[in-house]
């Protein structure tokens, strides 16, 4: 049986496979590319190139492709065999250093929000030599970024590579200020939590909103949800154990730290929690991770389900983004230390994450926009739409200290009082996990808990990477000047928390007191996906993205026409699903089920005329009421359907989703949920919550 240290990393080409195969001079000069950015020559790249085809040979692998994240928001591929052919009508096995660096897909057909012309088709992947080469399917893939034949981003890993790379700059000027000149380079780290629901596949194929749209459209919430919180935690039952421990295998084999994993709060529902990496490898990973969830979940006869919220009434699923900055000397920034009040290069770091957040909460807030995440953030289940800090008692009496210019009285560690003396001992952690809050500090990181489970890690932290660089750009240029390093510094911090403290909650965010709250601190709560949208292209926003070239004007635009699209197509199919189920199953269904009351009924009474019908007559009356409501429902859902097709301004296009067919939406499956509580389970065309929820066993 093969152990985990034997398969962890044994389908990646990494440093270990490079170290063994490659020159030592070659080794050296990629090792330049891959740490300091520097150029790779092309010679250099022909050597890599055959040693990693020759490698992926050996592995079984015929095929290759530049594996790359366009805007759809999934992975994209497209295989070359390592096939050439020979003067004697043979073959022989190549593969050169000009395609691993660079490959050109046909651009025709993905997202690019006016970018380039359908006939302007071409466009290139180029290698991410610090994202390592790995085997999936038999497949040599090549972690790339993805340009437009114009040079364009027309991908999620572009702009966060350059994120990585502004963000390096700016606090390498920080920490020299410190004294730090040991510290060559600094990376963001993230540790994405994700959270997805398992069905049983034979129940899924059953239900045409869970094929067609991830999540379901219809359903009347079962006798047992979550309420007793007995699933939170609680044993994982031997089908889901034996999907675990071969998603486990298969994720380990690709070198992903998959760490944690357990049952989550709704039935059906559970997370895996991986070791925090290198921002943009953590990404890849999770967009790995997500991919191999559903192919290992067929296997075991389930559907893994990754929409924000496939079930109405229950909780849905997020995907927490841990945060962190890090140097290459191992110096975690955003760890406090045992004084925190005392570590002013902490306190720095803290105020321009502080800050950031502030002063682009309507980043963070598009960063995770979605139509799915619409229905989760605000449900008591997810944080709300509005966002905000939580620091914890230490950190947030530190900074009131500093803002007083009082003593912070730095109390002894406190411990817990547990009560049995067999027990040990615990000391209390300075910080909470508070589960409401959008954005907290939880040790040496931050927990961004946003973000929808379906959604790629990629946005959300070229955001965060970039809105904390101009921050630390600012600070930079504040004390380079100083005079009196110290004494600006602190003026600095404390003008920084009397400026920015309004982001800061450490309440309940689930309380509606804190909605009003936040209105009166002048915090954004951007509810929906369209309100949120319309503040990509502030000037501040559009400044802080070109000004650190993540973003041109142009790409940046095209990201909102990209996303306001996805959005109205998203709920278009969803309203057009729901329109087929209402009018092909579940209004017939009903209707032949009244049918048959309506002849029971009669029968009953040519037996006898005062028998008592009360149950069917009454079912009867209530089910025509609804299938009548629901017909007049579903008809007008249409009618608004075709008055849509005319508008081509994507932002009233949003609006009208948003408002009118949203809206229509609710009406019908208010009707329905309310026919399925009454009908007879024999006669509803669809499996139930209470089939789906706990299905599995």
């Amino acid at each position: 049986m093969d152990t985990v240290t034997s398969i962890f990393g044994s389908m990646v080409f990494d440093d270990t496979v490079m170290r063994a195969r490659l020159p030592k001079e070659t080794y050296k000069a990629l090792q330049r590319t891959i740490k300091q950015g520097k150029h790779l020559d092309i010679t250099v790249a022909n050597v890599v190139a055959n040693a990693m085809k020759d490698w992926a040979i050996e592995k079984g692998a015929t095929h290759y492709t530049h594996w790359f994240q366009p805007m759809t928001g999934i992975t994209a591929e497209k295989h070359d065999s390592f096939i050439s052919p020979t003067s004697d009508g043979k073959i022989i096995m190549e593969f050169s250093g000009k395609e691993l660096i660079k490959g050109e897909p046909d651009a025709s057909s993905f997202p690019s929000g006016g970018l380039r012309a359908t006939f302007e088709a071409r466009g290139y992947t180029a290698w991410d030599a610090t994202s390592y080469a790995f085997i999936k399917d038999g497949v040599l893939c090549i972690p790339t970024a993805f340009c437009s034949y114009m040079g364009e981003s027309l991908d999620k890993k572009t702009p966060l590579l350059r994120s990585m790379e502004t963000i390096n700059r700016q606090a390498l000027r920080i920490l020299k200020l410190f004294g730090n000149t040991d510290v060559t380079h600094i990376n963001t780290t993230v540790g994405p939590e994700q959270e997805y629901f398992l069905v049983d596949k034979d129940l899924f194929d059953k239900r045409k909103d869970l094929i067609y749209t991830g999540r379901t459209l219809f359903g009347a919430r079962p006798p047992k949800g979550q309420e007793l919180d007995d699933h939170y935690f609680g044993t994982i039952k031997p089908r889901v154990a034996a999907f675990m421990k071969e998603l486990n295998d298969e994720l380990w084999k690709l070198g992903i730290l998959a760490k944690t994993e357990h049952n989550e709060v709704a039935p059906a529902q559970h997370e895996l929690a991986p070791i925090f990496t290198t921002t943009n490898i953590a990404a890849d990973h999770n967009q790995l991770t997500m991919e191999i969830m559903q192919k290992v979940a067929k296997k075991h006869g389930m559907v893994c389900l990754l929409h924000e919220k496939p079930f109405a009434g229950v909780n849905g699923s997020g995907k927490h983004n841990n945060w962190s900055i890090s140097t290459d000397t191992g110096v975690n920034l955003l760890e406090p230390g045992e004084t925190p009040s005392e570590n002013a290069q902490f306190l720095l770091f803290l105020c321009a994450v502080i800050k950031a957040v502030d002063e682009y909460q309507e980043l963070l807030r598009i960063s995770v926009a979605s139509a799915g995440n619409d229905h989760r953030l605000g449900a008591n289940e997810a944080p709300p739409a509005i966002v905000s800090m939580f620091l914890g008692d230490e950190l947030n009496g530190i900074l009131k200290s500093i803002e007083e210019e009082t003593q912070y009285d730095s109390k002894e560690k406190e411990f817990m009082k547990i009560g049995v003396h067999t027990l040990p001992t615990i000391p209390k952690d300075s910080t909470d996990r508070n589960r409401t809050s959008p954005f907290a500090f939880t040790g040496n990181k931050f927990e961004f808990r946003m973000l929808g489970s379906a959604s790629s890690v990629s946005d959300v932290n070229t955001i965060l990477n970039t809105a904390v660089a101009e921050e630390l750009k600012y600070f930079a240029e504040e004390l380079e000047k100083a005079r009196d390093f110290e004494s600006e510094l602190h003026d600095l911090i404390k003008e920084t928390i009397q400026k920015h403290k309004r982001i800061i909650f450490n309440g309940n965010g689930y309380d509606n007191s804190w909605v009003e709250e936040a209105e009166k601190r002048g915090l954004a709560n951007l509810k929906t996906t369209p309100d949120a949208l319309k503040h990509l292209m502030d000037t501040k926003n559009v400044l802080l993205f070109t000004g650190h070239r993540i973003f041109s004007k142009e790409e940046l635009s095209a990201r909102y026409d990209i996303m306001m699209e996805n959005y109205c197509k998203v709920i278009n199919i969803e309203a057009l699903t729901m329109l087929d189920m209402a009018r092909k199953d579940i209004l017939p269904a009903m209707s032949d089920y009244c049918k048959e009351l309506a002849e029971t009924i009669s029968s009953k009474k040519s037996v006898c005329a005062d028998i008592d019908c009360t149950y069917e007559q009454e079912t009867l009356t209530n089910l025509s009421s609804l299938v009548s409501a629901m017909y007049k429902q579903v008809n007008k859902l249409d009618e608004d359907l075709i008055k849509i097709k005319s508008t081509e301004d994507v932002t009233e296009m949003g609006d009208y989703y948003k408002n009118t067919i949203l809206s229509d939406m609710t009406a019908i499956r208010i009707s329905s949920d309310m026919m399925e509580t009454i009908a007879s389970s024999e006669k509803w065309p669809y499996p139930s919550y209470g089939e789906l929820l706990f299905g599995v066993r």
